[in-house]
């Protein structure tokens, strides 16, 4: 039966050892797979071919790569991840965050450079997968994500401008945003009517269906739908025919791309970037459909299939692979009972390009953009940035630099510089979070005297940020108190850095004559303290500050 939402999650997902890396296939066919799971997978597969097949061509073409190339990627690398992925219901394919970093690889070391760059990357997301580093990868700040994507919608719509308008630009189209946006402008003059009116019509039939048939597949009607009034009317607009020929009908036959030490150093940073988006947008995609199907992926094992299929997918002549967002919620919608209608969906898009290849010869090129348009606004995310910038300093200053980073600069160079920025806003928001208070537990407080005890509860995480914050009060109130107890019951973490503030303070107590009494520490607090130094005779560690009062009466 499809999943439901509140469904309990599996409980062998998150073992360290065999599991983590089987194939959710596996597991599906060993739980039992009845047939009545496999119609619903068939229907599942069809209803996402129906959506991949324009889509995956209008994304190869937004790429600088011809539609083909979207098709092969789609049938051999959506096969491979369903195959061989940790997720029940992910769909592999091309995806339109990759549509810049494509663009500027085929700009810069061409076709051939690509298809190294995406057989690469497939080695590298295996290696991430089996060094265990997806679960750190889903780690990434959620401001970081939406202010990524929100970069991603305005790069899409941008760079379908020229075929939502027609434009004819006198040389290549630029990749970087400002200088794009120039040479769309200088090439105004060129735009045709008939191009913005098939993309108009397109998209009014996408969101026209989507609000009062949601049912049927909007995509693929608005795509036939102007392809016949384009073909009708022979309007003068491009055609998937007029600028790349006729579509094959079958997959090419797979080869090894270029391996010479050139060509590869050529290649290995596009590779690096490709695994990095590639990594990030499949297990985003895999937490989406977990939270849609009460389900919970595997990491590990799907980034591992992510570069399988990275693989398999360079070795017919197609590009990168990724968990595609829009096409598993489609799935998880359309009633998947698991793997088997991902598998099914690669195969039926293979049946249309093999029956149909003709038919695409005459989709308007302005009809793709519509499409993506349309993606574009969708992916945006308007609301979550809203939000995002009306919560907090710290998360506005994320989203937005990340936002600008990307749009303006690079996509790897957003993400790293956003994933720093967010851990910089953790680390100040945790260490205003700890703080140092006067205890209350029979032990006299104030001010020291020559007699006097002083009692201070530690509050919240004492890490790196923390102590560089409450150090230099801890040194304040131990100046001169014969029996300095501080109360760690609510700490429940110390990292090295805070472990080390404390021993440096023992010694300063005991220089003075007096005893540090840490009191209520956890078994790791203890371990952290004592591996830098802070141990005992030098402090001494007691479960109550009723020891800390009998220590003190034996003194």
């Amino acid at each position: 039966m499809p999943p439901k939402h509140g469904y309990l999650p599996e409980m062998t997902d998150t073992s360290s050892s065999g599991p983590e890396f089987l194939p959710k296939l596996v597991t599906t066919l060993r739980e039992g797979y009845t047939r009545r799971e496999f119609r619903a997978d068939v229907m599942a597969g069809l209803t996402v071919a129906i959506v991949a097949l324009p889509l995956s061509m209008a994304i190869a073409i937004a790429s600088g790569v011809g539609p083909e190339r979207g098709l092969y990627t789609a049938i051999v690398g959506g096969f491979l991840v369903s195959a061989l992925g940790g997720s029940r219901y992910q769909i592999g394919g091309p995806a339109g965050a990759f549509i810049v970093l494509v663009s500027a690889c085929v700009m810069t070391i061409g076709i051939e450079g690509l298809i190294l760059a995406t057989f690469l990357s497939g080695f590298l997301m295996i290696a991430l997968g089996v060094l265990r580093l997806g679960t750190y990868i889903k780690f990434i700040p959620y401001p970081v994500t939406v202010g990524f994507t929100a970069g991603i919608a305005v790069i899409i719509f941008t760079s379908q401008v020229k075929e939502l308008f027609g434009l004819h630009l006198t040389g290549p189209e630029p990749g970087e945003f400002l200088h794009k946006l120039g040479a769309l402008w200088a090439a105004r003059e060129t735009a045709s009517w008939w191009a913005f009116l098939v993309a108009a019509l397109t998209v009014v039939l996408v969101v026209g269906i989507k609000r009062f048939r949601p049912g049927l597949p909007n995509m693929l009607i608005a795509v036939a739908v102007a392809s016949v009034v384009a073909a009708v009317f022979s309007l003068p607009v491009d055609t998937i025919g007029t600028r790349f020929g006729e579509l094959p009908r079958s997959l090419p036959i797979p080869s090894l791309p270029d391996l010479s030490g050139q060509a590869v150093l050529a290649a290995l940073p596009y590779a690096v970037s490709f695994t990095l988006l590639g990594a990030i947008e499949s297990l985003l995609s895999a937490v989406v459909a977990d939270g849609m199907a009460g389900r919970r992926h595997r990491s590990n094992a799907e980034l591992v299939a992510q570069g399988v299929a990275n693989i398999g997918s360079a070795l017919v002549g197609g590009f990168c692979v990724t968990g595609t967002i829009a096409r598993t919620a489609t799935n998880v919608r359309a009633g998947s009972c698991g793997p088997v209608s991902g598998m099914l969906h690669a195969l039926f898009v293979l049946m249309f390009m093999v029956v149909a290849a003709p038919l695409a010869s005459f989709i308007p090129l302005a009809a793709l953009g519509g499409v993506l348009a349309v993606v574009a606004w969708n992916m945006a995310e308007k609301e979550e940035f809203w939000n995002l910038l009306r919560s907090s300093r710290g998360d506005a200053m994320v989203v937005v630099i990340t936002f600008l980073l990307v749009v303006f600069r690079d996509l790897t160079e957003g993400i790293v510089v956003g994933f720093a920025l967010g851990g910089l806003v953790f680390i100040r928001r945790m260490s205003d979070a700890a703080r140092v208070e006067p205890g209350d537990d029979g032990i006299q407080i104030g001010t020291a005297s020559e007699a006097g005890w002083v009692s201070y509860r530690l509050h919240g995480p004492f890490f790196f940020g923390a102590a560089a914050r409450l150090g230099s009060v801890l040194d304040r109130i131990a100046d001169y108190p014969r029996a300095f107890v501080i109360d760690f019951s609510l700490v429940p973490f110390i990292d090295s850095s805070g472990a080390r503030s404390f021993e440096l303070l023992a010694h300063k107590v005991s220089r003075k004559g007096g005893v540090l009494y840490l009191v209520g520490t956890s078994d790791e607090v203890r371990r952290a303290l004592i591996a830098q130094g802070a141990k005992e005779p030098l402090l001494r560690f007691v479960d109550s500050l009723s020891e800390v009062q009998m220590a003190e009466d034996k003194r």
